[in-house]
């Protein structure tokens, strides 16, 4: 298990150094969206763009989003199923309220944005290092000395290959420096700094985190708890730990979603401002400084995954094929890039050049195969969406064409 972690951790890492180049190199709108239109040509960063605006971006806003309606729900009727009857139509309605309200935030002007940002951001330190300080010093020590024989099932490398796939999604988060790199004062040396230090940062406190799950609930008890951070809280502290993890919880998911939604939008304004089929996204309002379309469409796409697919699991299958398509593009895009455009200045180079690009792609690789293997509809769906992409790129360029000609 922690094996998984420090893997994960690691993966994360290397991903953050080869978009540590990137946008130190670019530091302009759009992130990915930048890089593979240089790299392998417009229509890469279409259909980047293109698979953001429809699938990724609404899925990961979802994911996060039923996070903290899943909790939510737990609080304010403490009992019921989320995942049948009144109990899914509370966790759907709680999950939508969420995105509806900090879509509006975001709308209302970047510092509005920025503000809630670092209000969640603290506040889920503050609750995090309260529960890691009860745990560890207040918790009895549970752990065994070794899990249960029975544990290690037949096909272990798919499994942990599988178990990758939520583990990075938990250190999501590294690349959205990238799409907001316009906006970072001092981008050279800022980008950097941010990209690794938070990644490090994570990787530590996850291993903490774990270590004192592990110390409350026991390796028994960790891996038949669907609820671990409750559970624990409800062993530290009987009545009241749960609830306040669970709010603890909610707070977290909240700060995720507002930072997807806030970094999200600036995907669809690069595709809308070089595509006249998505015009309209790519329209900054002067008012409020932020890009109301894109906020606004990538909202209601949010909502629909959440109440089309109504689960986290479903919804992660989907989003996980084409989300590391492009991260291994993307990685990839370093190597290309140094080759095509070796005078640009880079303020930064990945270190382990050109090792750790080829290592990371080469691990989104394996994951793909994972999860097309593992869930061929639900990840097949993503890759459908993604090859719909080509021809919806020809009629934007037909259509800029024509309008270039008249």
């Amino acid at each position: 298990m922690y094996a998984l972690w420090i893997v994960g951790g690691l993966l994360s890492l290397a991903g953050a150094l080869c978009y540590a180049e990137l946008a130190t190199t670019y530091p302009r709108e759009g992130g990915d969206y930048v890089y593979l239109s240089r790299a392998y040509g417009r229509w890469a960063g279409f259909l980047f763009g293109w698979i953001q605006l429809v699938v990724v971006r609404p899925g990961d806003i979802a994911l996060m989003a039923f996070i903290f309606a899943r909790y939510g729900a737990s609080l304010a009727a403490p009992g019921m199923n989320v995942d049948h009857g009144r109990g899914l139509v509370l966790n759907l309605a709680i999950a939508c309220g969420a995105v509806v309200v900090l879509s509006v935030v975001n709308i209302l002007g970047v510092r509005q944005g920025k503000w809630t940002q670092n209000a969640l951001t603290m506040t889920k330190i503050v609750g995090v290092g309260a529960v890691l300080g009860a745990a560890i010093f207040a918790a009895p020590d549970t752990l065994p000395s070794s899990p249960p024989a029975e544990s290690h099932p037949p096909g272990l490398t798919p499994l942990l290959v599988l178990a990758l796939i939520p583990v990075l999604f938990t250190y999501g988060g590294w690349n959205e420096m990238a799409y907001v790199a316009a906006e970072v004062k001092q981008p050279q040396r800022n980008i950097l700094r941010a990209l690794v230090l938070g990644t490090v940062s994570v990787m530590g406190l996850y291993l903490l985190l774990n270590t004192a799950f592990l110390r409350t609930l026991g390796y028994d008890g960790l891996a038949a708890s669907s609820a671990v951070g409750a559970d624990v809280g409800e062993t530290l502290l009987p009545r009241v730990g749960g609830r306040f993890i669970a709010a603890l919880i909610c707070i977290a998911a909240l700060g995720a979603v507002n930072g997807l939604i806030f970094a999200g939008a600036r995907i669809s304004y690069a595709l809308g401002s070089e595509h006249r089929l998505f015009q309209r996204l790519g329209r900054w309002n002067p008012k409020t400084g932020t890009p109301v379309w894109g906020l606004a469409v990538q909202g209601l796409l949010a909502m629909a995954m959440i109440v089309g697919f109504g689960s986290f699991d479903r919804t992660i299958l989907v989003t996980a094929a084409a989300v590391y398509c492009f991260y291994a593009a993307t990685s990839l895009a370093v190597i290309v890039l140094r080759r095509r455009e070796p005078n640009v200045p880079r303020p930064y180079r990945v270190t382990g050049y050109p090792v750790v690009p080829v290592v990371f792609a080469a691990c989104c690789v394996l994951l793909i195969y994972g999860a097309l293997t593992e869930k061929p509809v639900e990840a097949g769906v993503s890759m459908a969406v993604l090859a719909a992409g080509l021809p919806i790129y020809w009629l934007s360029a037909r259509i800029g064409k024509t309008k270039s000609t008249s």
